[in-house]
């Protein structure tokens, strides 16, 4: 298994693991809605029942953007391999590792810290399309391009 195979099979699990715990969220804050019982101080009552809906709102909305990105990520094939920066590309630059796909933060992967980020970021729509030896440079730091998988 190539590394890139590697750091794909990681992300998938960290978006897979955020979908399961926002879903639980969702469940929680629907069963602690359904055992809010009306007390006689109904002001307080209507207050908690208006909270649990902003936060269930606010939870489908992390859910659905979450969604998204898994979508966005499983369009990708690992094992594809091109000479120009694409979506779904592993770039080892002169700052690091970067792999371009959806924004997901830094990870730890075979003592390599990679970050992956989104083809819409500044970094990553200056990435898309250079080569070896491309440079991209964003608020003054440039990245020089070592090689892409």
């Amino acid at each position: 298994m190539t590394l890139k195979q590697k750091i794909y099979i990681h992300y998938v699990h960290v978006i897979s693991d955020r979908v399961q715990m926002l879903q639980q969220v969702l469940a929680d804050l629907k069963e602690s809605g359904s055992n809010e019982t009306k007390s006689t101080a109904g002001d307080k009552h209507e207050t908690a029942l208006a909270m649990l809906q902003i936060e269930q709102a606010n939870t489908r909305a992390q859910l659905e953007e979450v969604l998204a990105q898994k979508a966005a990520l499983e369009k990708i094939n690992p094992a594809l391999s091109t000479h120009m920066i694409v979506n779904g590309s592993l770039i080892k630059t002169n700052r690091g590792w970067l792999f371009l796909s959806t924004a997901l933060g830094k990870a730890m992967v075979e003592s390599i810290t990679v970050t992956a980020l989104s083809p819409q970021s500044p970094l990553g729509i200056k990435l898309l399309g250079l080569t070896v030896s491309g440079v991209a440079e964003v608020n003054k730091n440039r990245y020089i391009i070592e090689s892409i998988a």
